[in-house]
């Protein structure tokens, strides 16, 4: 099942959405709240209605919230598919984009920290560069607070991609 759901991860990031409508909404604490739509999330919505635990669909439809810039909603499914399964790494890494992408950097982080506990040893060679992405932003985020924690994800993201100059940078910056 995995392995499905890593292929459909693939496919769900390379899918164009279909024409996005953003229809207004009055949530319980009276603020106007954005929420997207499309076919394909609509088709999706209904997949997962008739299955919760389609986790192909899930797939789909965080990628297609993704797509539409629907952060909140794109967050959600993620955390509906994690709760399905929960050590599927790149859920986690999809989640921290979306945290990232709605410039929540707390969220992000954490997602990241996530992330990289949840990927396994076996998959750390394919994994290579989300990981020294991962490992940079937490880095990049930890700088000033814990210094001491910085240096050391900015030397693991530098060992996962040696040529990253961001990274290269940060690790100059604190060791200097």
């Amino acid at each position: 099942m995995k392995n499905e759901v890593k292929k459909m991860v693939a496919v769900a990031m390379i899918m164009v959405g279909g024409v996005v409508s953003v229809q207004a909404q009055i949530t319980d604490s009276a603020v106007a709240k954005e929420t997207v739509t499309n076919p394909s999330i609509e088709a999706f919505k209904k997949k997962i209605e008739a299955n919760p635990n389609d986790t192909d669909s899930l797939v789909k439809l965080a990628t297609a919230y993704q797509d539409a810039q629907s952060w909140d909603a794109a967050a959600a499914t993620w955390d509906k598919l994690i709760a399905l399964v929960p050590d599927w790494a790149p859920a986690y890494y999809s989640k921290a984009y979306v945290y990232q992408s709605a410039k929540n950097n707390d969220a992000a982080k954490t997602a990241y920290e996530q992330y990289i506990a949840k990927v396994k040893p076996e998959e750390i060679e394919s994994s290579k560069p989300n990981l020294a992405y991962a490992y940079f932003f937490v880095a990049y985020m930890e700088q000033k607070d814990n210094p001491a924690k910085a240096k050391e994800y900015v030397a693991k993201s530098l060992e996962y991609n040696p040529g990253n100059q961001e990274a290269q940078n940060l690790s100059q910056f604190l060791n200097s």
